[in-house]
């Protein structure tokens, strides 16, 4: 083995098991995923809870978690979640003006 390897491999495993939670809508998040046994897309739930704010979010997951008919928690919650956001309009950008030509060269003549 590598001189320095195995502290630094302690060191790695050591700051695994510290928490990598620093804002309340990551904290948010992560509740929403575990309440919907939704871990695996945990990074959209945090997402989420920063965009749209995290009490309301969390409050449609336990609503959603309560139901018992539901299989798919995660995309039932995400369905609930259009309904009580909707996506903005997007307006399609403007079409151009004019036809642009490409770039011409410019000549090197002396």
């Amino acid at each position: 083995m590598i001189p320095g390897k195995a502290a630094y491999l302690t060191e790695l495993a050591r700051r695994a098991k510290e928490s990598h939670i620093y804002r309340q809508y990551q904290l948010l998040g992560l509740e929403i995923a575990t309440t919907l046994s939704d871990e695996r897309h945990k990074s959209l739930y945090i997402k989420l809870a920063k965009e749209h704010g995290g009490e309301r979010l969390l409050r449609l997951a336990k609503e959603v978690a309560e139901r018992r008919d539901v299989k798919n928690r995660g995309a039932y919650f995400m369905t609930m979640l259009k309904a009580s956001f909707p996506a903005p309009i997007r307006k399609k950008p403007a079409a151009p003006a004019g036809k642009r030509t490409p770039r011409q060269k410019k000549s090197h003549a002396k």
